[in-house]
């Protein structure tokens, strides 16, 4: 199947192209998707997929067929199979950005093949979906390159601050803040420290991945009401089906 989509991003074409045609940029900012090894143009990974209680993990690889920095077009082939044989898919994908002012329009135009459990939910809705999934990784690439813009730019007080120091000039007159007196910390005998102490693992950790890759995409979510209504009633019939294999069970028991 062949869909066309469009985004736009608030940054240049020479930063958004700079971006695409980095794998370990572009990965984190797909919802579901895991990068896992880069080789020069190709590329390995996963995207986990949830269909309401069904998961799925595509396992997978891609390429870049095509990089034509001067028309700013990129092609990538990419295809992936279900870890547990639940479908495939394959894709080819042709980028084209084009730069407007300080902003970045890019048009995708993907040829789909889809097969398993997602197939059965047609064009039309796959579309819808992956519609949606583009502007999220347009808003997360939009994030990416803006922070990184304004990395190393310091704050307008701290800004002011180095400034009015490299005057020799007071900044106001209002004079610093006297910091708040603390208080003595009690003495906690050897024996009572070790149940005292906080478990480690309750400590917040930064800046450590999660295990297991990104957070599985619910595709439900995506697709909100217009997937609910044809799914439904299939739902319905699954709920009573445990349903009654919950009660048949409670009266062997």
């Amino acid at each position: 199947m062949r869909l066309d989509h469009q985004f736009t991003v608030p940054a240049t074409v020479e930063e958004v192209w700079k971006a695409v045609i980095d794998p370990e940029r572009v990965a984190p900012c797909m919802p579901g998707a895991t990068l896992t090894e880069v080789d020069g143009d190709t590329f390995r990974g996963t995207v986990k997929v949830k269909l309401g209680p069904i998961s799925l993990t595509y396992k997978g690889n891609g390429e870049f067929v095509e990089k034509d920095e001067g028309a700013r077009r990129v092609v990538i082939k990419a295809s992936g199979k279900d870890a547990r044989g639940g479908g495939s898919a394959a894709a080819t994908v042709t980028l084209t950005l084009t730069g407007d002012g300080g902003s970045t329009n890019g048009a995708v135009e993907t040829d789909l093949n889809v097969t398993g459990k997602p197939a059965q939910f047609g064009r039309g809705l796959i579309s819808e979906v992956s519609g949606k999934i583009l502007d999220s990784f347009a808003d997360c690439l939009s994030t990416k390159l803006g922070s990184g813009s304004a990395e190393g730019e310091p704050r307008a007080p701290q800004a002011a601050a180095g400034a009015a120091a490299a005057a020799g000039q007071p900044l106001a007159d209002t004079p610093p803040p006297r910091p708040a007196p603390r208080p003595a910390p009690a003495q906690a005998s050897p024996e009572e420290a070790p149940r005292n102490a906080a478990p480690q693992e309750d400590a917040p950790r930064k800046d450590t991945p999660r295990e297991g890759g990104a957070e599985p995409i619910d595709l439900f979510d995506y697709a909100g009401g217009s997937v609910t209504k044809r799914v439904a009633p299939v739902l319905g019939v699954v709920a009573a089906v445990l349903a009654v294999v919950a009660i048949v069970r409670a009266i062997r028991k």
